[in-house]
């Protein structure tokens, strides 16, 4: 693992960190004749619970001591502060919502919420201020009191009449941290990557900034309790290497229960994909995508390269039996092509024609006597990158 995303708000508006800022009106939805909006005075945090513990300040805390980069994940709607209201399927929705939002949201509100939706009063223009106000408190925070953050998960939107304020929002963070990356959402092109969602692209990307694939291990991104619906390790290696050898990376999503536990499977899971990377990692960290199309041969060949185009690395996601052709790899003479956690270089023969055959020994044939599963991976020192 070189990385963690943490949640450190979604859209129901609880702060799993200590935030200073306060909530000061909500919906009351017990409220005589109807949900109403009461003024309130609280951060409506974990700080507020039994538990008392910041969890962001503890997982940075952790990471930084094992050199893991940090990726905290920020919604900008928020669904408990009605200062917030309407945005993004709020359950609080106002007479001028077409304005701020749009007919889908709204129709999506109304297919989410069932007879939880309800209009109350557009808010007030001190109101809207205050949104915007917490709205950037609150990523101030996660820059300031954390430490180094390497990359902050934005989500969802705001109306484009806020764009100004954001705008100024983006570029008070970028002045407390130059370095940090912002997802793009909600931010457009401010924003530094971008995330497919439960997708991987079926081939390279046309962008100028670093995408990764987000994907839940189970059924979403929360918890699991089914250990059947894990997807298995050998989802996740696959998933790895076809998203690095096109360019981008690979996340998976893993929610904890209410004990903050993950699944024993999951755990297990995870624990053999970490297996299969101390083997092949060597292809996956560090290295490029190669150029145009060279990414793979067919359904079963991914490539990437190392930096100075010496060194190409060949996933074999189906294992080849004695002899493996490859027609876009041209060894450099006198080479040798290694197969990552085995010993011996294999035989090899490059013709220009036919291109470059390589063999597989006896000892190498059968599950028990490969390097590890899933996929293997040879390491080509080429001419042609």
């Amino acid at each position: 693992m070189k990385m963690l995303a943490f949640t450190t708000k979604h859209h129901d508006g609880f702060s799993m960190f200590d935030t200073k800022t306060r909530v000061r009106h909500r919906a009351n939805w017990t409220a005589s004749g109807g949900p109403a909006i009461e003024d309130c005075n609280l951060a409506y945090s974990i700080m507020e619970t039994p538990f008392r513990r910041d969890l962001v300040k503890e997982l940075c805390d952790a990471a930084h001591k094992r050199g893991i980069k940090i990726d905290l994940y920020f919604s900008h709607p928020d669904w408990y502060d009605a200062n917030f209201r309407p945005y993004v399927y709020h359950p609080l929705q106002v007479p001028s919502s077409l304005q701020l939002t749009s007919a889908r949201e709204i129709d999506e509100a109304k297919r989410l919420l069932g007879d939880r939706w309800v209009t109350v009063p557009d808010p007030t223009p001190e109101q809207a201020a205050s949104m915007i106000a917490r709205h950037r408190t609150q990523l101030v925070e996660l820059l300031t009191n954390y430490g180094t953050i390497d990359m902050v998960c934005l989500d969802m939107w705001l109306d484009r009449s806020l764009w100004p304020e954001l705008r100024k929002t983006i570029l008070q963070l970028r002045n407390l941290q130059p370095n940090v990356m912002f997802r793009d959402r909600g931010i457009g092109n401010y924003g530094d990557y971008y995330t497919p969602e439960r997708v991987v692209p079926s081939d390279k990307q046309a962008a100028d900034v670093p995408w990764f694939v987000i994907y839940p291990l189970g059924t979403d991104f929360s918890y699991e309790p089914d250990a059947a619906k894990y997807k298995g390790t050998e989802w996740m290696v696959r998933n790895l290497v076809d998203s690095v050898a096109k360019g981008g990376g690979f996340m998976v999503g893993v929610g904890p229960n209410a004990n903050g536990e993950f699944h024993p499977e999951a755990q297990r899971q995870l624990r053999a994909t970490g297996d299969w990377l101390k083997i092949n990692g060597e292809g996956i960290y560090n290295t490029r995508p190669r150029d145009g199309a060279l990414w793979s041969e067919g359904d079963t060949i991914r490539y990437t390269r190392s930096k100075d185009m010496r060194l190409v690395y060949a996933f074999i996601l189906q294992w080849p039996g004695k002899e493996l052709a490859l027609a876009s790899v041209r060894p450099r003479s006198g080479s040798d092509i290694r197969l990552l956690g085995f010993s011996e270089p294999l035989r090899w023969n490059y013709d220009a024609s036919r291109g470059l055959s390589v063999s597989f020994p006896e000892n190498l044939q059968g599950a028990a006597h490969q390097p590890g599963q899933f996929a293997w991976t040879l390491k080509i020192e080429t001419v042609n990158g």
